[in-house]
């Protein structure tokens, strides 16, 4: 046996791996110490990338975004260092021309014609270099036509220096443009709250826009990070789950002008499902809140991150208001944006609540006791046909009709349905039903009765033609004046 200990979170866990290849048993949790947050506050995520072997050279082929990555130390770091070396290498490259020409020793001749006018050693030869990329342009140093080499240099060093630049300064900029200090002024809430709204068990937190510059198309998500066992034995120590902030009806795109309270529903659907104030002392999760929206003023997308632990979960708490109605526009006080209140909330969950309904409700009792009576003689049907079926040929003719026990349960069945529902009646009503005049058969022959004097009626005031074609003023059936086939096809259709 072989231990392998792990840190996940704030918990030490030690986990046991056999030679044979066991599952692996379920994490132990030690004491509570302090939270290690998978997210910070301010929405920095604590992730180290460790071990990563031969898949470093994978930034190198993103060389942009690993320079745009780099902290600003370092982005100023290579930035002077390229154009340090840069230069000097193109400086070299001049000066080398000129030592192999010979223009060092020949400058102060004046019948002689250098590479370069006024070029005698290494430090001239840096100056031209940078009058040149700089397009300064003094005029006292330049190119004459009979260096048909520092020509080609010339043009080298133009295309040089133009991807130098785009590179460099390209990558400056997008740092510098980078909208990460703009989620700066977006605001969350220091503790999230549970609490009764509209009814319902709901997981409210509040966020907010100090700028009065709008965020267009803003949106929120929240991500629940659990750990959690599968009925396989598997530990999944850092399990996402998708909190529901209004997707199905659009709560979620934000119009973030003023603060704003933002509502996850606790119910059968919710992760939060059968979570209560007793058993949130010993959960350990962590709520991670995304809001993203594009800057009004530079049109780039901007995210803003923070997270809460079970810890900063409120239960039984609500937001104060902080938006007051002033003399021609509304005033947000964000003195009280963080703060919150106490107010009546039910310590059980959602899904206990339901149990309790479902158990002090006297009128579903009965209908849970008539469904279990049904699903009882409808396997009691189907155990009779399979019996049924077994039967010898003889036995099954002395029955009749084989399917003769069915039905005679199938009313039996209906009776006591009847008798189910007759008991879910008020007493005054049972007493009624329960008269011997109104039996059933009463009840069908005035129905026959009623139905058959509106068609009596309804011949009697035909014409007179029409009356001796339908029988007589009697009502009976129009089968003597019919065809042969209609008379069968309506023979058929009443037997």
């Amino acid at each position: 046996m072989s231990a392998l200990r792990r840190k996940l979170g704030d918990e030490y866990q030690v986990v046991s791996t056999s030679a044979s290849g066991g599952g692996l048993p379920p994490p132990r949790a030690a004491p509570r110490g302090k939270r290690q947050r998978f997210v910070d506050k301010n929405g920095r995520c604590n992730v180290q990338h460790g071990n990563l072997g031969g898949e470093t050279s994978r930034y190198l082929s993103d060389l942009f975004t690993t320079l745009v990555d780099l902290k600003w130390r370092w982005n100023l770091f290579i930035f002077i260092l390229t154009y340090t070396v840069a230069w000097l290498f193109m400086a070299s490259m001049w000066w080398v021309i000129a030592y192999m020409r010979g223009d060092l020793n020949k400058a102060h001749d004046d019948s002689y014609t250098p590479c370069v006018a006024n070029v005698y050693n290494f430090p001239s030869a840096f100056l031209f270099f940078i009058e040149t990329e700089a397009t300064i342009g003094y005029g006292y140093r330049y190119i004459t036509d009979k260096c048909p080499e520092g020509i080609i240099l010339f043009l080298f060093q133009s295309i040089l220096g133009s991807i130098v630049d785009a590179f460099l300064i390209g990558c400056m900029f997008i740092k510098m443009s980078q909208p990460k200090k703009r989620a700066e002024t977006l605001m969350f809430s220091e503790h999230a709250a549970i609490s009764m709204r509209d009814g319902k068990l709901t997981l409210m937190f509040r966020v907010g826009n100090l700028r009065n510059s709008h965020m267009v198309s803003a949106q929120i998500r929240c991500k629940l990070l659990k750990s959690r066992q599968t009925p396989e034995g598997e530990f999944l120590p850092l399990d996402q789950l998708e909190l529901d902030v209004g997707f199905s009806t659009g709560a979620d795109q934000l119009f973030l002008v003023s603060p704003l309270t933002i509502c996850h529903v606790i119910d059968a659907k919710s992760p939060f499902y059968d979570l209560s104030q007793r058993s949130m002392q010993t959960e350990q999760f962590e709520i991670v809140v995304i809001l993203e929206g594009i800057v009004e003023t530079t049109g780039m997308t901007c995210q803003a991150r923070t997270s809460y632990t079970e810890d900063e979960v409120l239960w039984g708490h609500r937001f104060f208001p902080v938006i007051s109605l002033e003399e021609g526009f509304f005033k947000v006080d964000y003195s009280q944006f963080h703060a919150t209140f106490e107010v009546p909330t039910p310590p059980y969950s959602v899904k206990e609540q339901e149990e309790m309904l479902l158990m002090s409700s006297p009128l579903i009792a009965p209908a849970v006791s008539n469904s279990k009576e049904r699903n009882n003689s409808v396997e009691c049907l189907d155990g009779l046909d399979e019996v049924g079926t077994k039967l010898p040929s003889k036995l099954q003719k002395i029955t009749g009709r084989e399917d003769f026990p069915k039905k005679l349960l199938r009313m039996s069945s209906t009776t006591s349905e009847k008798a189910y529902s007759m008991g879910d009646l008020p007493m005054k009503l049972q007493r009624i039903s329960s008269v011997p005049g109104n039996s059933e058969e009463k009840l069908v022959s005035k129905t026959t009765k009623m139905m058959s004097d509106p068609m009596s009626q309804s011949v009697a005031d035909l014409p007179p033609k029409l009356q001796k074609l339908s029988g007589g003023g009697g009502g009976g059936r129009m089968e003597g004046n019919l065809p042969p086939k209609l008379r069968k096809m309506n023979s058929d259709r009443f037997t």
